[in-house]
């Protein structure tokens, strides 16, 4: 994940309060400094129960903060934790440095990726919500209140705290009418959403940690089934390479159709205001048939990454979906693939052809499990029924009699209420 342009060094800071995945969150912290185009020139982590209500990190951590920082030349410490607004101040104060905690990396991260006016509407919400606790009276500001300069104590004080009130208003005016606009933008995706369920076509959404592989799959099927090949989405290999919920119409051999998407990726400690935000860029993966979830089985902490993810979707309330888990990047570790293990799991490389086979198996099963083969009886008469069956269906048999064509298709229940008419009953029926 090594990004080759030039980079600003940092100093990433944790504090290890006894949590089980300590470890884990910080060589997470790492990369997500790496997506944010820094570098992580050193590493600091004190032992603590539980942080410093004032500054996070005890005194003496603090002095050694400031000395490393000035030893390195770096000017940012990016600390693994959510701080305080105080916390965050009262360090820059200490140990004269800029603190970036990880809430505001991420945040950073996701407004440089937003390319859609949604997802840029989404991280500008989310921004502002965040700055809002920690909007503080600059430093001159203060001193004339102190001082009473510029016309008596009383009346700066009073001014500071006016226009103090003042940011705040305008912020929430702020977050009120980006509001408003995205929810203009979801009325609309609404209307697309209710329109797919009208015509019957069932959908799959890609879900998990960010940079598991959820982009490679999806424009591999594209490339298999797809409609048109230059719809390929975003990918590359780094943390949150997209932002924005991709979807596309895949049509397998045998004509059955279904919607994709690609939604997404999480990581764990996601801010609380970004998944507030993404509720609606999520809400393909609610509305889902089947979910597939892409894990990096060549990661060690693949399942620290699982966890993540179903915690994540039980966060924005996305439950009792099937779930298909996909252990991606096989190619990378010295196991035999594609291979099932068990029900709805699949350990397979998202580069190989036979790896996807097997996959679309696996969604064929849930996606067209309630589909029923019938045998219709079409006059002559209505050939363009014939010609949408022959386009539309999977066509199992075809037999001309003398009052029309018999087909032997497969349909959905839909489909098959659709056509009843032309249905041809058993003697036994």
């Amino acid at each position: 994940m090594a990004n080759v342009e030039a980079t600003r060094p940092v100093i990433i800071a944790g504090l290890n309060n006894n949590q089980a995945n300590f470890d884990y969150s910080m060589d997470e912290l790492k990369n997500l400094v790496i997506a944010n185009n820094m570098t992580a020139k050193e590493t600091m982590i004190q032992n603590l129960e539980r942080p410093n209500p004032a500054t996070y990190f005890g005194k003496g951590k603090v002095e050694e903060l400031a000395q490393l920082a000035a030893a390195q030349e770096v000017d940012t410490v990016v600390v693994n934790g959510e701080l305080s607004p105080s916390q965050i101040r009262n360090l820059e104060e200490q140990a004269k440095i800029r603190i970036m905690d990880r809430t505001a990396l991420i945040l950073e991260i996701f407004a440089q990726r937003a390319q859609t006016k949604e997802a840029k509407l989404q991280v500008q919400i989310a921004q502002l919500r965040y700055r809002l606790p920690r909007l503080r009276t600059s430093v001159n500001e203060q001193l004339d209140q102190q001082t009473g300069a510029g016309g008596g104590s009383f009346t700066n004080r009073g001014a500071g705290e006016t226009k103090l009130e003042m940011n705040r208003r305008t912020i929430k005016n702020s977050i009120s009418h980006l509001r408003g606009e995205l929810a203009e933008i979801d009325k609309s995706a609404v209307t697309r959403r209710a329109q797919r369920d009208k015509n019957d076509i069932p959908t799959a959404a890609l879900v998990g940690y960010t940079n598991a592989g959820k982009s490679t799959i999806m424009n591999s099927l594209i490339k298999m089934f797809g409609i048109d090949d230059e719809k390929q989405v975003f990918e590359k290999d780094m943390l949150f390479a997209t932002l924005d919920t991709s979807v596309r119409q895949l049509t397998l051999p045998d004509n059955k159709q279904f919607l994709l998407s690609d939604t997404v990726g999480f990581v764990s400690q996601l801010p609380t205001h970004l998944v507030e935000a993404f509720k609606s860029t999520l809400a393909e993966a609610a509305q889902a048939d089947v979910l597939i979830q892409v894990i990096d089985y060549s990661d060690p902490h693949y399942k620290e990454m699982m966890q993540t993810t179903a915690d994540t979707l039980d966060e924005i309330g996305i439950k009792d979906i099937p779930m298909i888990n996909v252990f991606n990047k096989a190619d990378k570790l010295t196991i035999d693939y594609p291979a099932l293990e068990g029900d709805d799991q699949i350990v397979l490389s998202a580069k190989d052809p036979k790896s996807l086979e097997m996959l679309v198996d696996l969604i064929r099963q849930h996606l067209f499990k309630d589909y029923v083969t019938a045998d219709l009886l079409i006059p002559f008469s209505d050939g363009d029924v014939v010609s949408f069956l022959n386009d539309a269906a999977n066509i199992i048999k075809t037999e001309y009699v003398e009052n029309g064509t018999k087909l032997t298709v497969e349909l959905s229940k839909v489909d098959l209420q659709r056509f009843k008419k032309y249905i041809v009953l058993k003697k036994d029926e």
